[in-house]
């Protein structure tokens, strides 16, 4: 049977730099029947992340490098086959991160069953996931935006940015969004309602194209990009700005790091907040978190754009694009039907 041959992508080597194809392997291997309290699930979809990028480096983070040879593992959407969980039944939608293989052997407490009705299932991976959630937290828990305060996200046409936006306007914000695409920009504004935007790429100098979208300074700066962009935020921060730190993508296939401004002294002088955060430092917070999430996105307060890949063999070629800004929202791979 199918179910008992698996097909897995493992990372081959270490990425110098941007990664290329011949980074990634593809292997197969026999697939073992779950235990107690396990799942199979086949999978559905996949997603692709810019932090997946730091966990091929060797080197000391928030969690293990991915090991020479094995799995890739990132968020997945799946179909259950087989349960050995009072918990889940044959047929059920579950999210989890067993990442990219064709099947998975899940714990069960590892996985979230999926509301089909709440939304389509792709949406557990996204607005209504681990992207929606870091959003919602980075932008309510850290960046507090106030009725007319100034939110600036960086980053902003990808699947966390144009969240923050988003939330960002239902708080009453005054919001301006920069990426790198006129096309991307064009949708920020007139499909999601961002005030400003700004192409990092043609409205130069950019500090100038920032002051003059920004004359009241800026309250919030939700950082998803880091380096240059960073660099010339800090100088228009207000007294008590906050910065949500979530991600530098701008730096990730650096292989020697930069040094840019000393920004302390404007960090100090201002006294801004500056919080690097994880999703999972909200854990306690998840369901709270979906169940608002899913009530603006019920509402039409809250629009989500997916740019999904077909087919299991084009996941790395969809990953490497993430560094080259090719996708609108959230970057999926779809690897079987329903």
């Amino acid at each position: 049977m199918a179910e008992q041959q698996n097909e897995y992508i493992a990372l081959a080597s270490r990425p110098e730099g941007t990664p290329q194809l011949d980074n990634f392997t593809f292997q197969t291997e026999e697939l073992n029947p779950p235990q107690d309290g396990q799942l199979l699930i086949k999978t559905l979809y996949v997603s692709v992340d810019p932090y997946m990028r730091g966990r091929m480096k060797d080197a000391k983070s928030y969690s293990a490098p991915y090991a020479v040879g094995e799995v890739i593992t990132g968020g997945s959407i799946g179909k259950v086959l087989q349960s050995k969980d009072d918990g889940f039944q044959e047929g059920d939608i579950v999210v989890g991160a067993w990442g990219w293989q064709r099947y998975g052997i899940m714990d069960a407490k590892a996985c979230r069953k999926v509301d089909t009705e709440l939304a389509p299932i792709s949406t557990a991976l996204g607005v209504l996931g681990m992207t929606g959630l870091t959003a919602y937290f980075g932008t309510l828990r850290i960046g507090n935006p106030q009725p007319g305060e100034t939110l600036v996200v960086s980053g902003a046409g990808g699947a966390v940015g144009m969240i923050v936006g988003q939330i960002g306007k239902i708080k009453g914000a005054r919001v301006i969004g920069i990426s790198g695409s006129d096309e991307k920009n064009r949708y920020l504004k007139e499909e999601l309602g961002f005030d400003e935007v700004i192409n990092y790429k043609t409205d130069q100098p950019l500090d100038q194209a920032l002051e003059k979208a920004c004359p009241d300074g800026i309250d919030v700066y939700f950082d998803n990009v880091g380096g240059e962009i960073t660099d010339a935020i800090i100088p228009l921060l207000n007294r008590n700005a906050r910065i949500p730190l979530c991600g530098q993508i701008s730096l990730y296939n650096q292989e020697k790091p930069e040094l840019g401004p000393r920004i302390l002294p404007m960090l100090l002088t201002r006294t801004v907040l500056l919080k690097g955060f994880l999703v999972g430092d909200y854990a306690h917070e998840q369901a709270e978190g979906l169940q608002e999430l899913g009530q603006w996105v019920r509402e039409g307060k809250l629009k989500y754009s997916e740019n999904i890949v077909d087919g299991f063999e084009n996941i790395p070629e969809a990953f490497i694009g993430l560094f080259s800004g090719q996708n609108l929202g959230k970057q999926l791979v779809k690897v079987a039907e329903q």
